[in-house]
């Protein structure tokens, strides 16, 4: 027997400045699922994560609400850890970056740094609100979009024509906190010298500590070259203060990671002989991982690792990145009651259907996860309730009737029953490389394996004959066997069901080494249903809470660019002078094609008249087969700035309409239309 690993695992850290959604519990599910499996084969594993307690967005909100930053923070953690719990999260200590284990080992990580030459400082001009006095992010700076003069937009790029831009550039700027007209102002920042890793980085980042199509990212940014890293934010500021600088704290990002090293020593702290430095050290032979959305790759793979080597401490074994969720195959959305929080779907189902079926999606790669609704009410109906529980059902009520609940010996099958054992690789393989969807698969043809053979014995007629009732005793017996096997597969994922599994089979909680053998002569206890078919009507009865939360809450104002009111609160009004400033004019499709590497992509060579253009669009859901749109016409804006892209430069864009999905619909002028028009 293998000895036992040494495992550490967290979770991307929750922000305590909302509730927890439907989107957040992908990243969660996965990782419990994967310290289940780990704790269940033997080894220890330690699960910890922690609220992102710290920045102005949590100060504001506390000042909003008219309490203090650190009982907003708790109440939120409350709300947080409830959620999690509820949904058989099961983390070993979860705490918080505003600790005192977070401030010393974030201090400590800093002066290190700082010791050994890897802080820079240097003078940074900034928007000063006068009103609230303070330095503004630049999300919390608003104004007119100096590409396209769409107003209200924010202080690095424009959601109407994706331009981005320094806060400086923008016209008739704001303070979003206040309203106030911003001042420049000058400010010490003092900066983590990134490239000073940039060697070990492009080596660790190749290692195999990241998921290939991960590292190929990393290292577009690793090829561009890296920059200082910006570390300080100015008072005020909900965080820790840096030492020897009065006035300057830690910007959120650099003390939240250490969140994970700070919740680790507070529950090593509390727990005899579980040694902080075993894990930690430079020369440690543990594994620590990390699961995270592909959002923050940027902050876990570049940053955090030469944090870490530049203060002495190991690095990640490897970080487990995944993709984002969608709902019916669109991004979530308020209106349309498909932006669940964790609670609202608490209030109306089985966290347990949940995470089965994450399990049957989530896969090795950072693709995105599709919630498809009606898809999951089928799924969790046939495999879980038809196919598992079903096993249990059909057998049990025979072994209390015919044998007063004792399980007999039975060799009623036994290829079958091999044929479970020798699964068992297979399957902990899987979820060992978190192949949670290949695992769910290899179980549930197992399922079917039992349920066919037990159809084909059809015990229920066996017993209405005379002088069959041992062999459908051996039959039963098998049958719940084989569902205890399946109760052992599936344990990682469904922890609640396997303990009600546990209480009808009158054993001892279930460890993955116990599929080697099967229960004889064994005294059940009386079965009850383990779980129940979802109705269509409690899905839609979490669709209509949905759309009642967004219903309450505080909708915000339209304002155009210099701050009036905005009748219609769906779009700002613009001034006649910034439409007339596009240029829109006929284009050609010449060619398009399939973009390699993109989910949503189509790239189109453009004749414009007197020039050719290269544009990409995200409507290869509607056009599947690309071919069909060449030589069609179309609108196309001209002068909208070049955006460089992961697969190339986009030069302008082409105009299409519709609600998303396979109903794009690309705009295209009457017929007598020449390329290069313009278009009044």
């Amino acid at each position: 027997m293998s000895e036992a690993r040494q495992i550490l695992v967290t979770s991307a850290l929750p922000y305590a400045n909302g509730s927890i959604h439907l989107g957040h519990m992908v990243e969660y599910i996965q990782t419990d699922i994967w310290v289940r499996f780990q704790k269940m084969s033997g080894n220890q594993c330690i699960y910890v994560c922690a609220s992102d307690a710290h920045g102005s967005a949590i100060m504001l909100r506390a000042d909003k609400e008219g309490i203090s930053p650190e009982q907003l923070i708790e109440n939120v953690r409350r709300e947080h850890s409830t959620d999690f719990a509820d949904f058989g999260v099961a983390f070993d200590n979860f705490h918080s970056t505003h600790s005192e284990e977070n401030r010393v080992l974030s201090e400590s990580i800093y002066l290190k740094l700082r010791d050994a030459g890897h802080i820079a400082t240097r003078s940074v001009t900034q928007y000063f609100d006068p009103e609230k006095g303070m330095f503004l992010a630049d999300r919390f700076i608003k104004g007119t979009c100096p590409k396209c003069a769409s107003p209200d937009q924010y202080g690095d790029n424009c959601e109407k024509c994706g331009a981005t831009y320094a806060p400086t550039e923008l016209k008739d700027p704001r303070s979003a906190i206040s309203g106030a007209v911003p001042v420049l102002r000058d400010s010490k920042h003092f900066f983590f010298k990134l490239p000073d890793f940039d060697a070990m980085l492009k080596g660790w980042t190749r290692s195999g500590a990241l998921q290939e199509s991960v590292a190929n990212k990393i290292a577009e940014w690793l090829d561009a070259g890296l920059q200082e890293w910006d570390i300080s934010r100015d008072a005020p500021y909900f965080g820790f203060e840096i030492p020897d600088e009065p006035g300057k704290f830690f910007y959120v990002w650099l003390d939240a990671p250490i969140g994970y090293m700070a919740s680790f020593k507070n529950l090593c702290e509390r727990t005899p002989g579980l040694d902080f430095d075993a894990f930690w050290n430079k020369d440690s032979s543990a594994e620590v991982y990390h699961f995270i959305g592909k959002d923050i790759v940027n902050f876990h793979a570049l940053f955090w690792p030469a944090m870490l080597e530049g203060a002495g401490y190991r690095k990640p074994t490897a970080l487990n990145v995944h993709g984002f969720l969608t709902v019916d195959g669109q991004k979530m959305s308020k209106s349309r009651g498909t932006f669940i929080k964790a609670r609202t779907y608490l209030d109306h189902l089985n966290p347990e259907y949940l995470r089965y079926y994450f399990a049957s999606k989530l896969s090795r790669g950072v693709d995105d996860l599709d919630l498809n609704l009606e898809d999951f009410v089928q799924k969790v109906n046939s495999d879980l309730v038809g196919k598992v529980v079903n096993i249990a059902s059909r057998c049990a009520g025979f072994i209390h009737k015919g044998n007063a609940g004792l399980l007999v010996h039975s060799d009623a099958a036994p290829e079958l029953t091999e044929a479970f054992r020798a699964a068992a690789p297979s399957i902990a393989e899987a979820y060992e490389t978190r192949d949670f969807a290949r695992a769910m698969r290899e179980i549930m043809a197992l399922a079917d394996r039992a349920n066919a053979w037990i159809a084909d014995k059809a015990p229920w007629a066996l017993a209405k004959q005379d002088g069959k009732q041992a062999e459908v005793q051996e039959i039963c017996a098998l049958g719940v066997n084989l569902f205890r096997q399946l109760v052992i597969f599936l344990k990682p994922v469904l922890p609640s069901l396997a303990a009600a599994a546990e209480q009808f089979l009158n054993v001892a909680p279930l460890r993955w080494d116990d599929h080697r053998n099967l229960l004889a002569n064994h005294q059940l206890n009386a079965f009850t249903p383990l779980l129940t078919r979802i109705e269509p009507a409690k899905i839609e009865a979490m669709i209509a809470s949905s759309k009642e939360d967004l219903a309450t809450a505080e909708a915000p104002a339209a304002t155009t660019g210099n701050g009036e009111l905005v009748k219609d609160p769906l779009a700002a009004e613009i001034a006649f002078d910034a439409f007339a400033a596009v240029d829109l004019r006929i284009a050609l499709i010449e060619k398009c094609e399939f973009v390699e590497g993109a989910d949503k992509l189509l790239r189109l060579t453009l004749d414009i008249g007197d020039a050719k253009r290269n544009v990409f669009s995200g409507i290869k859901s509607a056009y599947p087969d690309p071919s069909k749109l060449e030589g069609r016409l179309t609108l196309y804006v001209a002068n909208l700035a070049a955006r460089k892209m992961k697969f190339g430069v986009s030069e302008g864009m082409v105009l299409a309409a519709g609600p998303g999905g396979e109903e794009i619909y690309l705009l295209s002028p009457d017929s007598g239309a020449k390329p290069g028009q313009r278009v009044k």
